[in-house]
């Protein structure tokens, strides 16, 4: 009886242990442009924030921001509401989380998509120019012109990166290659314009296009749909997008953002928070190309062997993608 009575108790302390232990944990989201329900990069994001949330029971806040000036006002006012981690979402929240990081030492931050050196900051970026390669391979094999083509959206060099991978990817294939290229804007609002994402991309067809890969954010979803009114074939970014539109997207070139949010999550529960920079890429499975039933008969097996077969040079570092971010260069 003393026996199970110390068994029953130390299973109680334990649960109680970790009970304590989540109830320390206040996670906070902030999302850039798009916001949430944007179906790319800050979906993926919002998707890792609700897997940690199911598989813990851990609830989190989040703030969509709707002027740059939110962006420090958010993070400032969650940080004194003792949240904790707080992750922000996106490369243009960079300078508001140094300033707001400063003020707060005590407090764990992360950001997706830029690097922000400071002893409480966790940096998460991505080698996207590895995924858009593989993408950029499959739409030259799936073209029948002879012309592709990239709508960015806010032309910063992350997006650059994006479209450069893309190029190089695309040329390994067919060095004949054309690829056009077009950025929606040079301000925040370029990620929330899917009309004139559509309107780049039916401009891009009328030049025979048949293939776009977008990285516009909610701007994409523009894109996407003009080429599946024109018949054309489009690739999706960040999240996989291939259901938006089955049959009529080739693929999508995916972001473990979703992965790396609910990683930073756990790992702040867990104990086992780290700070400084964490690169995902091809060997991490932080970039990946989609193939799913939506798109299962536009990609056949020589094209699944080819990217395959790409996918291990470049983790090898036989194949080296150019990244646009090293030089603000691109070669292809």
């Amino acid at each position: 009886m003393k026996k199970t009575t110390a068994i029953c108790a130390t299973l109680l302390a334990g649960l109680m242990s970790t009970a304590a232990l989540a109830e320390t944990i206040k996670p906070a989201v902030v999302y850039d442009f798009g916001g949430r329900n944007d179906r790319s990069f800050n979906e993926a994001a919002f998707n890792g924030a609700q897997e940690f949330k199911e598989r813990t029971g851990i609830n989190y806040r989040d703030f969509e921001i709707q002027n740059p000036s939110q962006r420090e006002q958010a993070l400032r006012n969650f940080a004194r509401r003792g949240m904790d981690p707080i992750i922000t979402i996106g490369f243009a929240q960079a300078a508001a989380l140094e300033k707001v990081a400063k003020e707060f030492p005590d407090t764990r931050f992360a950001i997706v998509d830029s690097v922000v050196d400071l002893p409480n900051v966790r940096s998460i970026v991505f080698r996207e120019e590895q995924g858009s390669y593989l993408v950029g391979m499959l739409a030259a094999m799936a073209s029948e012109t002879d012309t592709i083509s990239f709508v960015g959206g806010m032309d910063i060099p992350l997006i650059r990166k994006f479209s450069c991978g893309y190029k190089q990817g695309a040329k390994a294939v067919n060095p004949d290659i054309e690829i056009i290229e077009n950025m929606t804007g040079t301000t925040g609002a370029a990620w929330t314009d899917p009309v004139k994402g559509g309107e780049l991309a039916r401009s891009q067809f009328a030049r025979d296009s048949d293939v776009v890969f977008h990285a516009a954010g909610a701007t994409g979803m523009g894109v996407l749909q003009a080429a599946a009114d024109e018949g054309k074939l489009g690739i999706g970014v960040d999240s996989n997008q291939n259901h938006l539109h089955p049959g009529q997207i080739l693929t999508s070139m995916v972001k473990a953002v979703d992965v790396a949010v609910d990683a930073t999550l756990t790992d702040a529960q867990e104990g086992n928070w780290s700070t400084g920079v964490q690169v995902m890429g091809l060997a991490e499975n932080g970039v990946s190309w989609a193939l799913d039933d939506n798109n299962a008969d536009l990609i056949n097996d020589e094209m699944k062997a080819a990217v395959e077969a790409a996918k291990q040079d470049i983790v090898s570092g036989k194949v080296e993608v150019h990244d646009f971010m090293v030089d603000n260069t691109c070669p292809f």
